[in-house]
């Protein structure tokens, strides 16, 4: 009998609406400024407050979300220092993301999550996913934060894994594409914004539409 296949996703960005649910706040916090460059800062300094991967992801929005505003001049009043980590689990996922999973699982893949997270964020993520994984992995976890590749062996230590039968399903380039490179991990890059990326992928899909079939078409059943 065959090893199971498996998916790997990303959360934030593939499955759940990870830039719109920073944008909202960013535009609460100061409405006067211009969400779209505010956001753009904020993708820049996210990386580097990752550096220390002991640090939980509800911390990382934290100090990510202080050093904007000192890095913007903006103000940032003590009790809305915390407004990402406070409004992630209400981050909406994409419309797509419940059917394309579900038929994923009734195709008999196996699906598990390798997020930068932390696991009672992702938990109340997977309360707006509405489709139940057969594992999770968080930044909490492993101790380091993708791009490095601590998800990616830890997920490899499961007994059920054949990397052959393994593909990683992202939407961010620089965390996912660059490390599935590395390890040699067929990914498919679900680019909803319609960016450039100098990575390889097996296959490129504008959302999580169509998902099954593609998946279906690199490993067999």
């Amino acid at each position: 009998m065959s090893a199971p296949r498996w998916a790997t996703f990303d959360c934030y960005g593939t499955l759940v609406d990870w830039n719109g649910g920073i944008s909202a706040q960013l535009a609460r916090l100061w409405p006067d400024a211009d969400a779209a460059e505010l956001l753009e800062r904020y993708h820049e300094i996210e990386p580097r407050v990752e550096l220390d991967g002991n640090l939980p992801y509800s911390e990382v929005l934290t100090q990510t979300l202080r050093l904007l505003a000192d890095s913007e001049g903006l103000d940032l009043a003590a009790t809305d220092e915390r407004a990402l980590a406070e409004s992630l689990p209400s981050w909406p996922a994409f419309p797509e993301v419940p059917g394309e999973l579900a038929a994923l699982r009734e195709r008999g893949w196996k699906l598990a999550i390798l997020s930068n997270s932390e696991p009672d964020l992702l938990n109340a993520s997977l309360l707006q996913i509405r489709t139940p994984v057969d594992a999770t992995i968080t930044a909490l976890d492993v101790g380091s934060y993708k791009p490095a590749h601590g998800h990616w062996e830890r997920f490899r230590e499961r007994d059920d894994v054949d990397p052959a039968r393994h593909v990683h399903v992202a939407a961010s380039s620089f965390h996912d594409l660059r490390p599935a490179e590395e390890l040699e991990i067929p990914a498919v890059w679900i680019n909803r914004l319609g960016e450039e990326s100098p990575f390889p992928r097996t296959a490129e899909l504008s959302d999580l539409n169509g998902l099954a079939d593609a998946l279906d078409g690199i490993i067999s059943e």
